[in-house]
């Protein structure tokens, strides 16, 4: 099914190229309406890579980046900007007051020991 398409864009842009008249080309490729040829012409530079596709879905709102200080002097992030900045719950943070404001730099994380008790082998 693919490879017929391809040869009926390759056929309806070949004919487009060449000059057919639009009465014409409505009857020989079986469209009824000029709206049908224009999406059909379309739908085909597309398929050839002769123009780029047409993104789809709504345009991402950019992600505030407003953080505040809550009463216990949390600073809370908005959920979008964690998820933006793939941030993870535990996440170690140092920050420093620099001239130009607030600045928040990755620490690692201490590895985690595992301690273990001490068996005491004397008879009880």
């Amino acid at each position: 099914m693919v490879k017929r398409r391809l040869v009926v864009h390759n056929a309806l842009l070949q004919a487009i190229e060449m000059g057919t008249e639009h009465e014409e080309l409505m009857k020989k490729f079986g469209f009824k309406t000029s709206n049908q040829l224009k999406v059909a012409y379309t739908n085909a530079l597309i398929a050839l890579g002769k123009i780029p596709a047409p993104k789809k879905g709504r345009p991402k709102k950019p992600v505030s980046k407003t953080v505040t200080v809550n009463d216990r002097g949390s600073l809370v992030i908005p959920k979008k900007l964690v998820e933006a900045l793939e941030l993870n719950p535990g996440d170690l943070f140092k920050v420093e007051n620099v001239q130009t404001g607030l600045f928040l730099s990755p620490v690692e994380k201490p590895p985690k020991t595992i301690l273990k008790k001490k068996r005491s082998n004397a008879p009880e």
